[in-house]
């Protein structure tokens, strides 16, 4: 397997525990002061690309906490970029006044943060805010909606990665680096 690692394991922890610690102060910080409750968050990943990072992420965020995850498929086999959201299963329906966050692997094109956002915000959350451990430059022009996101692990540049839950055609999820894929891999 011919893989470039782009960003390791240990820096990704590293960024992770940070990205915890701010949704937390964040989360405490939106509960205006009443020290007497337990901020509560309703956690929302998305579907197959976060499980590993919302399973690190989680460990690093103290509150009470539900999980709904939501199945969204954007690349489908082999595709090296984004084919449109599709949502497959249920999509949670009980966010009026929780506060919410979203949690995905990449911030590509936008269309399906774009769409969950506009899903989930119209059932008006106490706050809905959207965390992912990559997104790619806007300035490649890939970006197909703006997409406002609260957190997010590291900026990258326009290439397909793989590794810690990312895919290609459905390998390469257990590699626990981000990684680019070289040519002869994908031939």
């Amino acid at each position: 397997m011919a893989v470039r690692t782009l960003i390791s394991r240990d820096r990704i922890a590293a960024r992770i525990e940070e990205m915890g610690r701010k949704i937390t102060a964040d989360l405490r910080a939106s509960m205006d002061g009443r020290a007497s409750d337990e901020p509560h968050l309703m956690l929302v990943p998305i579907l197959t690309g976060s499980m590993v990072f919302t399973a690190d992420l989680i460990r690093h965020i103290p509150v009470k906490m539900s999980i709904k995850p939501v199945t969204i498929r954007s690349y489908h086999g082999t595709a090296t970029s984004s084919q449109g959201a599709t949502i497959s299963g249920d999509v949670p329906t009980d966010l009026a006044g929780k506060h919410v966050l979203v949690v995905d692997d990449i911030l590509d094109s936008g269309r399906t943060l774009g769409l969950i956002r506009r899903l989930f915000a119209a059932q008006r959350p106490a706050s809905l805010r959207i965390a992912v451990l990559l997104r790619k430059d806007e300035a490649t022009g890939r970006r197909e909606e703006h997409v406002e996101v609260e957190y997010v692990g590291f900026d990258i540049g326009d290439e397909f990665v793989i590794g810690y839950g990312l895919d290609y055609d459905g390998y390469y999820r257990n590699l626990p680096d981000i990684g680019v894929l070289t040519p002869e891999a994908v031939g």
